[in-house]
């Protein structure tokens, strides 16, 4: 990569893991921290944990579809501007019903696709795949350091001290975009960054691609329905809000020992490391049912969630890339984005509301139910073998006659050609000879 693409992913990636940290500080911690206010209940502390999960849903999309017809700096910082307030609005909230109103707010700064747009506009797309790779880390880096940091933060500064950090974050990050991160200086085609809305008509029920959709809003739903408990249990078991830390540095380096030890047997058998680990989270669940009365027992079981939730969070995206038809890349994770998020949604108003009206114990019974009939969906999953993407321009002598000898060509699996943008997405397996390609097309190189 050169100096400007490494300067992009850099301070982008940077501006990931501020924001990112912004909304995940919150959920270690608020199941405890939103006990003084007055009209504490646990439905609103599910709203709390998942409220930005739906504006997020909500506007993932729109947000990605105008920073493509007024600019993507301009999107992204007002989307910062919005989480900022949400920020102020939350730690200034004198009751917990503010405070969702708050995390809305924060949901409403929807820039994961302008971000990415972004970063496709200001690299070459030999290293795109390279920036992407980085942006993405940042994102799995974020939410370790906010389970690590969110306890300390809140036991010296409590629940308020936490959302003027973000706001704090939210504002540094304005700054980055506007004087750090480079302007666009070439501009990506959009299919394989930016969602399309005509794209998200066809793509929303693909039938492979909506299992991979429905399994990552189960995903998010059971983290969150996870952390709307978990504070609670350690706090039970003797251990104070400040210390919740240390319980947490033991889940995430036994649950990273797990994930490689997934990931090795993941080599040959991926679908039966997949089916294994939603099988791990249905056991987890169940297992919580019989009580959580040891530290030790509780760390356990978190730590098998962990293991089991890293591998498919690190397998799923690749997965929707995989499958994504040739140029629909964008609008894929556009989808897929909006229904993580709404997952987190999910999982905050479920664990919430039937916490509150039937008791912690139905919620772990109604989380295992739903991993066995997500074991049923996932068996039907295929066509994540791996392949590869190439993006081509095209010219006025390129004809239906060349397109059709193209898609013959051995290798190719898909060709997607958007006349106005004079660009050919391909989609194809090792086989493909890029070379011959382009002297078919007479295309330099």
């Amino acid at each position: 990569m050169n100096s400007t693409e490494l300067r992009s992913a850099f301070s982008l990636a940077f501006v990931y893991v501020l924001r990112m940290l912004g909304l995940f500080m919150v959920m270690p911690v608020i199941a405890i921290s939103a006990k003084t206010y007055p009209d504490y209940s646990a439905f609103l502390v599910g709203l709390a944990i998942g409220g930005y999960g739906l504006t997020q849903a909500l506007l993932q999309i729109p947000m990605g579809v105008l920073s493509d017809k007024i600019g993507r700096k301009p999107v992204i910082a007002g989307g910062l501007v919005i989480f900022a307030i949400g920020s102020i609005v939350a730690a200034t909230a004198d009751t917990l019903t503010w405070v969702v109103i708050g995390r809305f707010l924060q949901g409403a700064g929807a820039i994961a696709g302008a971000i990415m747009a972004l970063a496709g506009d200001l690299s070459r797309e030999d290293q795109r795949p390279k920036v992407m790779a980085i942006i993405g880390i940042s994102i799995g880096f974020s939410f370790y350091l906010a389970l690590l940091l969110g306890p300390i933060i809140a036991g010296k500064f409590g629940l308020s001290g936490i959302f003027l950090m973000t706001g704090v974050l939210a504002c540094l990050c304005i700054l980055l975009v506007l004087f750090v991160v480079p302007n666009a200086k070439n501009i990506a085609p959009k299919g394989d960054t930016l969602p399309i809305v005509t794209d998200v008509k066809k793509l929303f029920l693909h039938p492979q691609l909506l299992r991979l959709n429905i399994s990552v809003l189960l995903l998010h739903m059971l983290i969150t329905l996870l952390f709307v408990q978990i504070p609670v249990f350690l706090v039970d078991l003797s251990w104070p809000l400040a210390t919740h830390w240390q319980a947490y540095s033991v889940v995430l380096i036994s649950s990273v020992v797990g994930l490689v030890g997934l990931m090795a047997l993941a080599a040959k058998r991926k679908l039966g490391v997949m089916k294994f680990s939603v099988a791990g989270l249905a056991v987890v669940f169940l297992l919580m049912t019989f009580g959580q009365n040891s530290i030790i027992y509780l760390l356990i079981l978190v730590s098998l969630f962990f293991t089991c939730f890293n591998y498919l969070e690190a397998n799923f995206p690749a997965m929707v890339s995989s499958i994504a038809p040739a140029g629909k890349k964008g609008s894929a994770m556009g989808v897929y984005a909006s229904f993580q998020f709404f997952g987190a949604f999910i999982g905050g108003v479920l664990s919430g509301s039937i916490g509150q009206l039937l008791g912690i114990q139905w919620v772990f019974i109604l989380a295992s139910i739903l991993c066995c009939v997500w074991l049923g969906l996932i068996r039907g999953l295929s066509g994540t073998e791996k392949l590869k993407r190439y993006t081509l321009k095209t010219n006025e002598q390129t004809t239906d006659l060349t397109l059709q000898q193209l898609s013959a060509f051995k290798g190719v699996v898909d060709v997607t050609v958007v006349p106005n943008e004079q660009v050919m997405y391909i989609k194809a397996d090792q086989h493909f000879d890029i070379q011959q390609a382009r002297i078919m097309l007479n295309l330099k190189d």
